[in-house]
């Protein structure tokens, strides 16, 4: 069904090619987010009180989306000043250190565990995983953080997700719109899967190595290298919270496979654990004399944690307006019909394009890239399911191998590769700028993209 556009959907996309262009030329986004946001509000509902409030109002629904995963930065944080503090991190990186020699094997084991990890439990408890262990590692293998970032972001919010093999949520989803079953989804996704995280994970390779001279950092720039008189734990203490720490974090792996945590559930978990440890090795070091100290941790974390989604949630709360924000803010002043301004501007799409195998393709690629724009991944994938119903049924082609591509095409960009709102947990736990990040991702997720679009035109 045609969605009419009004002047609401034109100018929120007027708002996203103007926060694209700040993005590129590495200016501030938050002005022109709370912008976008007012006049918005303003068209809509056609109040300049109203506009005012929405203002507010989207930047604590931004808030509250984003809350648990600031709060896991913020607990990851803290436990890592204090592990860095005892020594614990370096005890606990050292078996590490003999596999992980240079920053090629660092960028290849990190993104390995990464997928691994992600396929069974999806990449936020994996990143805050991965990041409290190997990060050090890594900038001690000479790869900078902002590769770590990628090498997370990639392999983990791109490779896995989009492909979703072991959940099959995402597939799921897309088949269920498409009309047809999840096996076909699955099929059809294999080789797209596997070209898109082939060939966007050693097109970032290829970047990093070219680059790596450039933005080399050590472990003593970056804060991980001490001397052993500044630990505040005597050796023996350090030697056995490191062996237990691991196993802590194994059994909470064992207890997802068990009691089947995905998601938010899996990711309580690890900031559950993590908060857990915090107390345990602040009484160890502390004793009974100093348990205040812990509360200095915390401030530190949430300085942090708030310091990082500062620049964030304005961005994140325009974006949400064109999806599930809008409704709950300003209700009632989008047409009946309306799905959402992203989705409706990607069914829009999808009606104004020629009807050939080719193009299809082309549209359910850029359709699913427009749906993730939301910084979810999943809130579009519906849609890509649909519009793939539709092309397929026009000019003959499997529906299986286009729902396949716009679920790809959706999750790389929306679930956290591109899009600096949603990639905030890898940036967090490796302290990089995520519009760095996001900038530093970008070339490889869009060349893989046009090579998985490529791919699919052979395969229809």
């Amino acid at each position: 069904m045609m969605i009419e556009l009004t002047f609401v959907h034109y100018l929120f996309l007027s708002f996203i090619a103007a926060i694209i262009l700040f993005m590129v030329f590495r200016k501030d986004t938050t002005f022109i987010s709370l912008l976008g946001i007012f006049f918005i509000a303003l068209a809509a509902t056609h109040s300049f009180t109203s506009s005012i409030s929405t203002i507010f109002n989207s930047l604590i629904y931004a808030t509250t989306e984003l809350l648990p995963t600031i709060f896991i930065i913020c607990f990851i944080v803290s436990l890592s000043s204090l592990l860095t503090n005892t020594g614990i991190n370096e005890m606990m990186v050292y078996p590490f250190t003999r596999i992980i020699k240079g920053p090629i094997m660092a960028y290849w084991v990190i993104g390995a565990l990464m997928f691994i990890i992600s396929s069974f439990f999806w990449p936020s408890p994996a990143v805050a995983l991965i990041g409290a262990v190997l990060l050090p590692v890594a900038i001690k293998a000479g790869l900078p953080p902002i590769s770590v970032a990628m090498a997370m972001n990639l392999f983990g919010h791109g490779f896995a997700l989009s492909g979703d093999f072991v959940i099959q949520a995402a597939p799921k989803l897309t088949a269920d719109a498409a009309g047809i079953p999840v096996q076909d989804v699955l099929s059809a996704s294999i080789p797209l899967v596997i070209i898109m995280g082939v060939v966007t994970t050693f097109t970032a390779f290829l970047m990093i190595v070219r680059s790596r001279k450039n933005e080399l950092v050590t472990g003593e720039l970056y804060g991980f290298e001490k001397s052993n008189e500044d630990f505040l734990l005597a050796k023996k203490w350090r030697i056995v919270l490191a062996s237990i720490i691991p196993i802590v974090f194994i059994s909470d792996i064992i207890f997802m496979i068990l009691l089947d945590l995905q998601g938010g559930e899996a990711t309580a978990l690890i900031g559950g654990t993590s908060i857990i440890i915090l107390l345990l090795i602040h009484f160890v070091t502390y004793k009974h004399k100093n348990l205040e100290k812990i509360t200095g941790y915390f401030i530190h974390g949430f300085q942090f944690g708030f310091k990082v989604f500062g620049p964030v949630i304005p961005i994140a709360a325009f974006f949400y307006l064109g999806d599930s924000a809008f409704e709950t803010l300003i209700p009632d002043t989008l047409p009946d019909e309306s799905t959402g301004i992203v989705n409706d501007l990607g069914i829009a799409l999808a009606h104004v394009v020629p009807l050939t195998g080719e193009i299809a393709a082309v549209t359910l690629t850029v359709a699913g890239a427009v749906t993730g724009l939301d910084g979810s991944g999943f809130s579009g994938i519906s849609l890509a399911g649909s519009i793939a119903k539709l092309f397929s049924s026009a000019v003959g082609a499997d529906p299986a191998v286009l729902t396949a591509l716009g679920q790809i095409a959706a999750i790389w960009v929306g679930g956290g590769t591109i899009i600096p709102w949603a990639l905030i947990p890898a940036a967090a736990i490796c302290r990089v700028d995520p519009f760095l990040l996001a900038r530093k991702n970008m070339i490889p997720v869009l060349v893989g993209l046009v090579v998985t679009t490529i791919a699919a035109i052979f395969l229809l």
